[in-house]
């Protein structure tokens, strides 16, 4: 069974910086994407930041950003500590919120399916 672990997140000034973690354990499937999402409360959830395979995990792939983040937040991933992070800079209050992290993949009969983390809390307040 995979386990997606969040971490990182906190209480943070406006201006300031936070980067969470997704630590994955027992992915067994072929992983085409990982992505960070985000809910206030009262709101939806959203896509904040999408890195995807590009067809190989191990290498290559593209990168996506929600509008309200781009230039302030980053993902990225090392897949030797089968980890994906959120690179968070420029914080504002509006970016507070509970940040999920999502896996999705193929198994082997080219179903797709995801798992997700169980969140961790990001308050930026001064």
């Amino acid at each position: 069974q995979v386990q997606l672990v969040e971490s990182g997140g906190g209480l943070v000034q406006p201006g300031g910086s936070l980067r969470l973690s997704c630590a994955a354990s027992g992915s067994i499937f072929s992983i085409y994407a990982m992505t960070w999402y985000r809910q206030a409360p009262g709101n939806q959830r959203e896509l904040v930041a999408q890195i995807t395979s590009g067809g190989r995990w191990a290498s290559g792939g593209s990168t996506n950003y929600a509008d309200s983040v781009k230039g302030r937040f980053t993902i990225s991933r090392d897949n030797a500590k089968n980890t994906v992070y959120l690179q968070m800079n420029s914080l504002k209050p509006e970016d507070t919120a509970t940040y999920y992290c999502r896996q999705s993949y193929y198994d082997d009969y080219g179903v797709p399916g995801d798992y997700w983390g169980q969140g961790t809390q990001v308050t930026v307040s001064s």
